[in-house]
């Protein structure tokens, strides 16, 4: 059971699933990771690197400024002193981040950690839809959000009656949060928490289109740096990490900013990273270690010779499958391996990764250390070597939907953790990735919901019905196609074609919107009424197919 909370505002304890549907957790491997029973994550990975003796050493670098362990501190502390003093904030409070990746964005994640608060980190990408979807979901209470960035957040704002406070940061302003942290001291009284008080609830997508959060403990944060970097990245002080991941996605989290911290790393953090800016920070900042999917890495590869990329030790990938046409491709090119992973945000980072001792290109790895992986049938038994069954995964962290039972039910069976995908495990126990087991589209490494683009294509005057499905494609894994029913007196052609996509990212994510629709006079039903998808996508699958021929 749950160790007592430090929150005065028990909104996060409240909300976790019945204790019955939670996964069962591997209490020795948690053990052998020797947490206190209180212990604030925040405060282990930066004020602990000044005990460890990194606060003169680099920290977050970007293209204007670099940041010292020591310096990332003072502005956290401010950070937290004005969440408490001006914001009102009181431990528990949920504080929604809003930035693309830069060093105001870390230090805005620590401090809300160091004050007791619960950091709801979102992509600078999303619209004010969404928004309002995960601000009301969590309740959050604050939210401090990068000045550029503002307009999605005040569109929001009506709709989101808990939010009381915001904070824009990056502002010159007199009300911002720079002019306020000049008022503050650079010592704060740090919150200590429960290991087991939430420290995040992260958003990602579900196939139903509605919004799923996930809460993560303050244990979870730092066992996810002592797992998977432990065993695969095997980072030191002088190493420089940089990629593509958003820190709104727990990946990015971890790879681009809390693993670099545990070990008294750097990263450089790039608000806006195509192939060339990342390669050109490498070549700039002397990277080590690149964390990014295959769809960048396969952008990235002909580009290499105009750059120097000859610090490079350490490629990681996840998000997607890498295939092994881009593991060879960027073999030959750079002479270094990209090692594989795999994680969800269920279960906050990676469990199975690819072992530097062995790597064999195609194959995802194997399980982490502290994590136990076997693929099984739909009746939860364990599958011979070599058959394609659903992965099932347990650990030191695990799935715990906010306020979703019915989700919790589905994702957790008998202690298990379901992902989603479909795997086959060799007679060696490493792990290779088959297909996505339910309706989730992963395009470019990010998890796309088909019943979410589906909602804002009915929203258009000009759509009847529509069907959004994944489509196979050799530069982004997947994309995104709309079937689409137009209304009687629309006119199906390019033009509004072009006119759907413009609408669907005025009211999602750019990335979510359909690269492919195809006009249709109905869509595949079952006997009761329901679109059969699979159909859609067994047809998209021939076109594809007769295309290439």
């Amino acid at each position: 059971m749950l160790d007592s909370s430090v929150y005065a505002d028990t909104f996060a304890r409240d909300h976790l699933p019945p204790f019955d549907l939670w996964p069962a957790i591997d209490t020795e491997a948690l053990a052998a990771l020797g947490y206190p029973s209180r212990v604030n994550a925040a405060v282990e990975l930066l004020d602990g690197a000044l005990a460890r003796g990194f606060g003169e050493r680099p920290c977050i670098r970007s293209i204007d400024a670099t940041w010292t362990y020591a310096e990332l501190l003072d502005k956290a502390n401010r950070i937290a002193a004005v969440l408490v003093r001006d914001f009102g904030l009181v431990p528990g409070n949920r504080v929604l981040l809003r930035s693309a990746n830069n060093a105001m964005l870390a230090a805005c994640w620590f401090a809300v950690l160091k004050a007791g608060g619960i950091a709801v980190t979102t992509m600078a990408l999303l619209r004010a839809r969404e928004l309002t979807q995960a601000i009301n979901k969590a309740e959050v209470q604050i939210a401090l959000c990068d000045i550029r960035l503002s307009e999605e957040l005040e569109s929001a704002r009506p709709a989101c009656p808990t939010l009381r406070q915001i904070g824009y940061f990056n502002s010159a302003e007199a009300d911002g949060v720079e002019a306020r942290m000049r008022a503050a001291s650079g010592d704060f009284d740090n919150v200590i928490p429960s290991h087991d008080d939430v420290a995040l609830i992260a958003f990602t997508s579900g196939t139903t289109g509605a919004p799923k959060a996930t809460m993560h403990f303050h244990r979870d944060a730092l066992a996810i740096c002592d797992c998977y970097p432990e065993a695969v990245l095997r980072s030191t002080p002088d190493d420089i990490f940089a990629g593509s991941p958003p820190l709104g996605f727990t990946f990015g989290l971890g790879v681009l900013l809390l693993f670099p911290m545990r070990r008294g790393a750097s990263t450089v953090l790039l608000e806006r990273c195509t192939p060339e800016s990342l390669l050109q920070a490498t070549q700039d900042f002397r990277v080590t270690t690149m964390m990014t999917g295959p769809t960048l890495y396969r952008a990235m590869t002909p580009l290499l010779p105009r750059f120097d990329v000859a610090s490079l030790k350490t490629c990681g990938s996840a998000g997607e499958h890498l295939p092994v046409a881009v593991f060879d491709e960027w073999l030959k090119r750079t002479g270094v391996r990209i090692l594989d992973a795999m994680g969800s945000t269920e279960m906050l980072h990676n469990f199975i990764g690819i072992p530097r001792e062995d790597i064999r290109a195609g194959s995802t790895g194997v399980a982490l250390p502290g994590y136990k992986a076997i693929v099984v049938d739909d009746a939860m038994n364990p599958v011979p070597p070599n058959v394609v069954g659903r992965l099932a995964v347990r650990g030191p962290t695990g799935c715990r939907y906010l306020d979703d039972p019915e989700r919790q039910k589905a994702y957790v069976r008998d202690g298990w953790n379901l992902t989603g995908d479909a795997f086959r495990q060799d007679e060696d126990g490493f792990f290779w990735y088959h297909a996505r087991s339910d309706d989730m589209i992963i395009s470019s490494g990010y998890n796309i919901s088909g019943a979410e683009i589906e909602e804002v294509l009915l929203g258009h005057p000009d759509v009847r019905e529509c069907a959004v499905v994944g489509v196979a494609d050799l530069a982004r894994g997947q994309i995104v196609k709309a079937y689409i029913v137009p209304n009687g007196k629309s006119v199906a052609d390019e033009n509004l074609a072009a006119a759907l996509q413009d609408f669907v990212k005025n009211a999602v994510a750019p990335y979510k919107y359909p690269r492919a629709i195809e006009f249709v006079g109905e869509l595949p039903r079952t006997g009761t009424g329901k679109i059969r998808r699979s159909t859609l996508r067994q047809s998209a699958e021939l076109s594809s197919s007769s295309a290439a021929e």
